[in-house]
């Protein structure tokens, strides 16, 4: 389980797995400590299987959107799956020209420090907190969060889908230019960084817990057309939007290796709980279990999981909106005894009423016609993940209110 080491003045402090880097209850939940909110997040997966010595002299330029603004920022990079200490020579953040271009937009690049330092060493399966830096963050924005690493290290922590490009190069710092001019190669993942974080005034933050219908396979590459984003454009700042979405995850199932993450058990503590500023999650995951080899087509082994983390986060006084799972007729899988178990799982979140509130994409998403298949107009082709359409159908169908 990874430890966060926290530099700066809000907070200095190792928290392992079990434990949240600040409290929030029931009354304080909606004045997150220190301001600090987060505006994006993204889970970390694995390790680059074929990195053993990590990128050595390379600068990574993460290409990140922004859910809310602020007028200061702070990152958090991960050494998760790595099993060597890892040495980040130089970090920065910028606002970025476009969305699709390694340029930092004039005048707004900032180097981050870690506890004063610019340098920093992550030991094998930590975190780190950047000092706070005075930037305006734009909502509905892009950052470029840049990181060098001078030497080698082990397998480089990472994010396997982002629909999102961004860039590097392996030919030495440059973490702190402007142009972008050095940034001639592409890569789809993001590496490293998991977390932005502005103080602003708003109360919180939603999280996302999920799978690949919540990390957006489906979307428009580089259009930020996840549903979490749109739900986010809908709030227009008013609440922080974070995306614990990984491909290919499970509620109770690893695939080592795979870039699929651990199970959303054990990696709830880490990837939820211990974002202070959380105040309302929504959970859509448990397709995975039903549909990837081995099925699970037992519901009470998925309701189970639900319930534990149902438990967990009203613990932390945070509110738990519970989302049906998709149709998915049509996929290479599907057949009637595994629509059974997700017809069974929805009707529990829909009727325990164990969830303070509850999202129905199934009746949303599927076809009139044939309810266990998803509406052509918003299917991308595969009958499992939806498009564009279905995306924004889906954000439309959050209740603000409830948030």
């Amino acid at each position: 389980m990874r430890r966060l080491l926290v530099f700066g003045a809000v907070m200095v402090t190792l928290v392992g797995s079990g434990a949240i880097a600040s409290s929030t209850t029931g009354t304080d939940r909606h004045a997150p400590p220190g301001g600090w909110v987060g505006t994006w997040a993204a889970s970390p997966g694995a390790g680059v299987a074929n990195t053993p010595n990590g990128f050595p002299n390379h600068s990574i330029r993460n290409v990140v959107h922004t859910s809310i603004g602020g007028t200061h920022a702070r990152v958090r990079l991960s050494n998760t799956f790595g099993t060597t200490p890892l040495t980040f020579g130089h970090v920065t953040v910028a606002v970025a020209a476009s969305g699709t271009s390694p340029a930092a937009r004039p005048g707004t690049m900032r180097t981050l420090t870690f506890g004063g330092q610019r340098s920093v060493v992550v030991p094998a399966a930590a975190e780190v907190l950047s000092d706070p830096v005075r930037l305006t963050v734009p909502r509905d924005g892009d950052l470029l969060v840049t990181t060098f690493t001078p030497t080698p290290s082990g397998p480089a922590t990472f994010h396997a889908f982002t629909g999102q490009t961004s860039f590097f190069t392996p030919n030495g710092d440059f973490a702190d230019q402007e142009s972008g001019a050095a940034f001639t190669e592409q890569t789809s993942v993001w590496h490293y960084v998991t977390g932005v974080d502005v103080r602003s005034g708003a109360p919180g933050s939603v999280m996302v817990l999920g799978d690949s219908i919540t990390d957006g396979v489906g979307m428009t590459n580089n259009s930020n057309n996840r549903w979490p984003d749109l739900l986010s454009d809908r709030l227009r700042g008013r609440l922080g939007v974070l995306n614990a979405g990984i491909s290919g995850n499970r509620l109770l199932l690893d695939v080592p290796g795979s870039g699929f993450g651990r199970n959303a058990l054990a990696r709830f503590a880490d990837d939820v709980l211990s974002q202070g500023d959380v105040r309302t999650l929504i959970i859509l995951e448990g397709i995975n279990d039903i549909q990837q080899t081995p099925h699970q087509t037992d519901p009470a082994m998925l309701i189970s999981a639900y319930r534990q983390l149902l438990s967990q986060a009203k613990a932390r006084g945070i509110r738990v909106i519970g989302a049906t799972m998709l149709p998915f007729k049509g996929w290479r899988v599907w057949d009637e005894t595994l629509e059974a178990t997700r017809v069974s799982v929805n009707e529990w979140i829909r009727t325990s009423g164990e969830f303070d509130a509850v999202i129905d994409f199934d009746r949303v998403t599927r076809d009139p016609a044939d309810p266990q298949r998803m509406l052509p107009a918003y299917d991308v082709g595969d009958h499992l993940h939806p498009n564009d359409a279905g995306y924004r159908a889906m954000a439309n169908a959050v209740d603000l209110s409830k948030l």
